[in-house]
């Protein structure tokens, strides 16, 4: 279980995150949509502990364990996964390695022994349409925006985490990728694998083409730092035809809530 309570976060002196609220169990795939700049890449920075924002008030808890006093390594630990949305370069660090790494880290050290590691990731590369060649070289080096999300997809699949917080998972893909991706995140929490177990998800997007494929138990609508409406995939479809004016007007520069 992610529970996010009233949680308020601010960078550079403007407060970005006001006051959200959100419970996330394993199983659950729940979709934040909302307008740019309207904080939903914020709570995911918040969530990870990315040191450029302040936390000002509020509790967020992975299991009972307090998320805001741990820095990122064992926010990670604890299972917090961020897929982010533009994917940082490790050069010099092969993703085979960088994942046995992780494994070791996290007291797997039998899914880390070469042989059975190679055998996972060459299977799941496969099915997420990552070309094995890729596992060897330096992580997102040299990858479009498109393979770096796939490479992400595949460390989320190995590593396992308890909950994933997707930014964007869709940018950069075009629709086979986004199948790929978007239906090997499905099957994680929905219909977990024999021997693992369902993960939860939060996946940030603008559009409704990704909801297709993740199949969302819930729909939040995120606008100046706050949930201002929750349900199912009938939002998305309202989103589509309608936008965000029935949840913001603009006023002077700012977002005002009706």
């Amino acid at each position: 279980m992610l529970r996010i309570s009233n949680l308020h976060a601010s960078i550079a002196g403007k407060e970005v995150l006001q006051g959200i609220n959100l419970e996330l169990k394993s199983g659950e795939i729940h979709a934040i949509m909302g307008p740019n700049g309207a904080g939903k890449s914020s709570l995911s920075n918040v969530l990870m502990g990315n040191r450029s924002y302040q936390v000002l008030s509020g509790e967020v808890t992975l299991d009972g364990i307090d998320l805001l006093t741990l820095p990122t390594y064992q926010r990670a630990a604890a299972g917090l996964f961020l897929a982010a949305q533009d994917p940082m370069e490790i050069p010099g660090v092969p993703l085979r390695s960088l994942l046995r790494e992780a494994l070791i880290a996290q007291g797997r050290g039998v899914e880390a022994e070469e042989t059975s590691l190679n055998a996972r990731l060459e299977l799941e590369a496969d099915s997420i349409g990552v070309p094995t060649m890729m596992l060897d070289r330096a992580v997102n080096v040299d990858a479009s925006g498109g393979e770096k999300k796939r490479l992400e997809t595949l460390q989320l699949s190995i590593l396992q985490p308890r909950i994933a917080l997707l930014d964007e998972l869709d940018s950069g893909l075009d629709v086979d990728a986004l199948r790929d991706v978007a239906r090997r995140v499905e099957r994680q929490a929905h219909a977990p694998e024999v021997g693992t177990e369902a993960i939860g998800v939060v996946a940030i997007t603008h559009y409704r083409r990704l909801l297709d494929e993740l199949h969302p138990d819930a729909v939040h609508i995120l606008v100046n730092g706050k949930i201002v409406k929750s349900g199912g995939l009938e939002i998305a479809d309202e989103l589509e035809r309608d936008g965000y004016g029935a949840y913001v007007e603009e006023d002077a520069g700012e977002f005002i809530f009706p």
